[in-house]
């Protein structure tokens, strides 16, 4: 991916994924000698339903985005539940739904002090890449990436593409996850196709909502930069140092 100044983001130092706990043996050794460095961005109780797998060499941070569980935000199972009761059947309210989580995401200070931290580690020099992972691999990863990007110097159409290119990534577990959804709904309950679709996929109108919040709070997003993640032009400079080329 190309920065806007014509450099290019290296190659396997920056990763996102979904969660790490049903790796192979064959997963696991690729793995390692890959990466250095894990960043869980997931709530308490995600993390102790479905623990990553833990590999010889890496060394892992616990992140977690949110103070506090918010249903649909987090993917602990109870939360699950409540969201495909609440909004399964009725698409505009699960569109609606996810546009109010990207709008948390940019609204709330303890967020931005997370990410700040997140990227504060990205700065420490290392050899191997820097995997941060929620459950799904979209929604808080997904911003973790744009977030990075942005402070690379990718273009903001470049950086929505990346964001929809999760739903490219991800199709066959959206396919398998509407349809374990809608087994365990049963034969009462009217699921929604496109409502799960809202809820799983990647939209444009989510991320938006998160760029239109921040220029909202901080008036625009190189603000967001200084005042919301406390970045000044040296931090810049060494994170564009360390992984442009």
């Amino acid at each position: 991916m190309a920065a806007a100044d014509g450099r290019r983001i290296v190659s396997g130092r920056l990763v996102r994924c979904g969660n790490l706990s049903d790796l192979s043996r064959q997963d696991r050794t690729a793995f390692t000698s890959l990466a250095e460095a894990v960043v869980d961005f997931r709530t308490d109780g995600e993390r102790s339903e479905k623990p990553d797998i833990m590999m010889p060499g890496i060394r892992y941070h616990n992140i977690p985005i949110l103070d506090s569980l918010t249903a649909g935000i987090t993917r602990e199972e109870a939360a699950d539940q409540d969201i495909f009761a609440r909004f399964g059947s009725e698409p505009a309210k699960a569109r609606q739904y996810m546009c109010d989580m990207y709008h948390a995401f940019a609204e709330s200070d303890f967020a931005a002090d997370q990410y700040a931290g997140f990227i504060r580690l990205l700065m420490e020099p290392r050899e191997k890449a820097v995997v941060w992972h929620c459950t799904a691999g979209k929604d808080r990863v997904g911003i973790g990436a744009a977030i990075i990007e942005e402070i690379l110097g990718v273009t903001r159409d470049d950086v929505i593409d990346d964001y929809l290119a999760t739903n490219e990534y991800l199709k066959e577990d959206f396919a398998f996850l509407t349809e374990f959804v809608k087994s365990q709904a049963g034969d009462g309950c009217l699921i929604s196709d496109e409502a799960l679709r809202y809820l799983f996929e990647a939209h444009r109108d989510y991320i938006e909502e998160y760029y239109r919040t921040i220029d909202s709070k901080y008036g625009s997003f190189s603000c967001f930069v200084r005042d919301g993640l406390k970045l000044d032009g040296n931090d810049i400079h060494i994170l564009q140092s360390q992984y442009l080329i």
